[in-house]
């Protein structure tokens, strides 16, 4: 009888924790439909408006002393925001924004995975539904959903320049120290899947993840030693599809780069065989410009380099 009382005992301990494994396990997925924006610091917002919109070519959707908002299309911008005083060594990444078509659903979802989430999703002053969490490497990364009074769908084929080089963000980069921490969560929870590697060098130097739900994707930056900020910034950058980088670099050419930006580089092929320039805000975050096609049609294998394992980051880096 003892141990007939002491087996139901412990069924009935296990009974809860079987249960939340299975309500856990129904929870699934909701679709997470592209890159919203891409967000990053500028220590001056006069320069960056000059880089983003004068350059670049976007139409502000807001144009703040404190934030502005380029729009590429009618779904995805790119950010600036004003962080005064910042000092010539700080990190400019601010967030990554991927848009999703239930973000309280992402949220529950999220948390039933084990990922530190916040008590619910609130609405930003875009008037979109939202929330922030970070990936195991620190990067913050935002899940938003485009309501139908949010900016998005108010501005919906506005604000759209004709000087503006590019209609697509295709792909953002984000720091990696550890590749296989990384695949554990953009793969395993949030459905991204690895289509391409490639190298610089002796070790292995980019991975490409797509959306689950979209063509649009995240590029992995990884290192061993832990990069210096000028390679930071060159790490953390947004790429831009254009039919044509020719001509794209011809244009570029007759537009003034404001003051203190980096010189775009030389029209080359990748590593990737895609035809690309690379481009510089005053703050040295890189705006990659490039075809979506190899230059012969002939696709790149992926490498098989190894896999570094980086460098934790430094205090105050």
């Amino acid at each position: 009888m003892m141990i007939l009382l002491r087996a139901t005992a412990t069924l009935l301990m296990l009974l809860p924790l079987a249960l939340a494994a299975a309500q856990s396990a129904a929870i699934p997925r909701p679709k997470i439909t592209g890159i919203s924006h891409a967000s990053f610091l500028v220590a001056d917002m006069e320069k960056a408006r000059a880089f983003y919109q004068g350059f670049l070519g976007y139409e502000p959707t807001v144009s703040g002393s404190q934030v502005s908002r380029f729009k590429v299309n009618d779904r995805q911008s790119i950010e600036v925001v004003l962080a005064p005083g910042i000092t010539a060594e700080a990190d400019r990444a601010n967030n990554v924004a991927l848009q999703v078509e239930d973000a309280e659903a992402m949220r529950t979802y999220l948390k039933s995975k084990g990922v530190a989430v916040p008590a619910q999703a609130t609405k930003d002053d875009n008037g979109n539904l939202g929330f922030v969490v970070k990936d195991p490497q620190g990067n913050v990364l935002m899940f938003v959903q485009h309501l139908p009074d949010g900016r998005n769908a108010r501005d919906a084929g506005q604000h759209l320049s004709d000087r503006a080089v590019s209609r697509r963000i295709m792909h953002v980069g984000v720091i990696i120290a550890r590749l296989d921490v990384a695949k554990s969560f953009y793969e395993d929870i949030l459905g991204f899947g690895e289509f391409w590697r490639g190298t610089g060098g002796p070790v292995l130097s980019w991975v490409n993840v797509r959306l689950p739900d979209s063509d649009d994707y995240i590029e992995f930056m990884l290192y061993d030693k832990f990069p210096n900020i000028e390679r930071m910034r060159s790490y953390q950058h947004i790429c831009l599809e254009v039919a044509d980088a020719a001509k794209t670099e011809t244009i570029l050419k007759a537009r003034t780069l404001p003051e203190g930006s980096r010189p775009m580089t030389a029209l080359r092929s990748g590593v990737n065989g895609k035809r690309q320039i690379n481009t510089f805000d005053p703050d040295g975050t890189r705006t990659e410009v490039m075809e979506p096609n190899t230059f012969d049609g002939k696709p790149r294998p992926s490498s098989t380099a190894p896999v570094p394992v980086g460098e934790p980051r430094p205090p105050g880096r």
